[in-house]
């Protein structure tokens, strides 16, 4: 029995965070970073440590992104834009590149209706010449957190109560109290498109900002948009009961339906770009995914359309098999030092390891169309035939299999080791603007949701004092607004 005392409990609490193994954590906000913006250093265990036991916390059901459907199509050039970028995707106008995309809802669980008030993802797999690119995004232009060090404890508050499985707003408004720069996706998520009226309709965002390389090796950030051809249209709360209905799958079905009937859904493709250059010029940081950058500043720039005209053949092999991961790029696409985007490279391929295995890039739907050669061996379900002696290199038996270089990005990186927050945080400018944007009853129906949320009987006051606090300084008529409606409940 007394060895029950040294068996791991809840109860055997430490006055600090530590890690698995018991060391200390002394920044839990801040990922190890070179600089204040980054990019994000591999040495940095705690956060490794924090995201790989996040991606394993489902079995098998992915940990977020669970309820989903695809569909495959086709993406084509319409403009030329191979003066920023030496992607064969966008070689020239008129190519055509298979791909399959998965929409899907973030939070909730795999059996969940589609009307539910949620971020939806958006994710496209682009099966090129030269290997597959992931365009891994949601249907908002912006995102909760921007250091990925957050983003288990970001899921753990919107996903249900673990002690009675229930999502409760107490839990996300005490969390979001400390994150300020959440206020702008609050502005969508809390607004009227916080519920897509179905896939069709919705639009999708690469959120996070990547680079194009030319074939010169000059880089320019970018970042991506898709327009749906149908225009964007949501559902109210009403609304969203009506569709709903006794129809959990509704956004599911009409994909399928619109698609055996022969009309074929359709995006465009738009970027925003600006040299790397310049990024210092403007009053927020154009590497922080809680930003957007205004248009009128960097217009849409068209690029291409993508048509989705075939169903899956067998809804497991290529909905719940489907493996997406931000890390993959071809050549003249690259990554940026975005914190988030830096911890999605690893957190991603993790969790697909972990949910399909070390072979999951051999799934016929995962798999690149193009030839591919590698070293890697064995393990789970490895079932790529191979009759070749030498699996090692370098090798005198072999030929020497490297590529023709490609352009890569090289910026220069400088700065020390450090765990902090950016320097341009900027937290409430872009959402008092989209928040002064909006008619009188938009407004008025964003600041119901956001006070439903704060009147939960668990909510603190100190909770809701902060809250006020960050949606005054926003605009200081959403603040009082909100205000007086918690006060004429008495919560205040």
């Amino acid at each position: 029995m007394n060895g029950h005392r040294y068996m791991p409990s809840s109860h055997q609490d430490s006055s600090y965070f530590t890690t698995n193994s018991g060391a200390p954590v002394w920044n839990n906000n801040s990922s190890l970073t070179v600089g204040s913006r980054g990019p994000i250093l591999l040495e940095d265990y705690h956060l490794i440590e924090k995201l790989a036991q996040f991606d394993r916390e489902r079995i098998p059901e992915r940990v977020v992104h669970a309820r989903g459907a695809s569909a495959k199509g086709f993406f084509e050039v319409t403009h030329d834009i191979s003066h920023l970028s030496a992607a064969d995707v966008f070689r020239a106008p008129g190519v055509q590149t298979p791909l399959i995309t998965r929409f899907s809802t973030v939070i909730h669980e795999r059996g969940s209706p589609e009307t539910l008030r949620d971020p939806r993802g958006f994710a496209v797999k682009f099966y090129t010449r030269e290997g597959n690119w992931d365009l891994v995004g949601n249907n908002f232009p912006v995102f909760f957190i921007r250091d990925g060090i957050k983003f288990p404890d970001m899921v753990h508050a919107l996903k249900p109560n673990p002690k009675n499985h229930i999502q409760e707003g107490w839990r996300i408004a005490d969390f979001f109290s400390h994150i300020p720069e959440a206020m702008h996706m609050f502005t969508f998520l809390q607004d009227d498109v916080g519920v897509p009226l179905n896939y069709r309709h919705m639009e999708g965002f690469g959120v996070h900002t990547y680079t194009l390389i030319n074939k010169d090796g000059r880089v320019t950030y970018v970042k991506f948009h898709w327009q749906p051809a149908l225009g964007v249209k949501n559902l109210l709360e009403d609304e969203a009961i009506t569709v709903g209905g006794s129809n959990h799958s509704h956004a599911t079905q009409d994909l399928y339906d619109a698609i055996s009937a022969g009309d074929y859904p359709e995006w465009k493709l738009l970027i925003q770009t600006m040299p790397v250059e310049d990024e210092d010029k403007y009053d927020f940081d154009p590497l922080d995914v809680t930003k957007i950058w205004p248009e009128q500043l960097f217009p849409l720039q068209p690029v291409g359309r993508m048509v989705l005209n075939k169903n899956p053949d067998n809804f497991f092999n290529e909905n719940e098999q489907i493996a997406f991961c931000p890390a993959l790029v071809v050549p003249g696409i690259g990554y940026s030092d975005d914190k988030l985007l830096q911890t999605r490279i690893f957190s991603y391929a993790d969790t697909q390891r972990h949910r399909l295995g070390p072979n999951y890039l051999l799934l016929p739907v995962n798999a690149p169309k193009c030839p591919h050669h590698n070293n890697h061996h064995d393990g789970f379900m490895n079932f790529m035939h191979r009759d070749e002696e030498v699996n090692y290199f370098p090798s005198r038996y072999d030929p020497v299999r490297h590529a023709e270089k490609v352009p890569y990005n090289n910026t220069y990186i400088s700065g020390q080791r450090e765990k902090r927050i950016i320097e341009k945080e900027n937290n409430f400018k872009q959402p008092g603007d989209r928040y002064r944007s909006w008619d009188p009853p938009r407004r008025g129906r964003f600041e119901g949701r956001i006070a439903e949320m704060l009147l939960d009987p668990r909510c603190t006051q100190e909770v809701r004092r902060v809250w006020i606090g960050y949606l005054s300084q926003c605009d200081a008529r959403l603040g009082q607004n909100i205000a007086q409606k918690l006060q004429a409940k008495g919560a205040l």
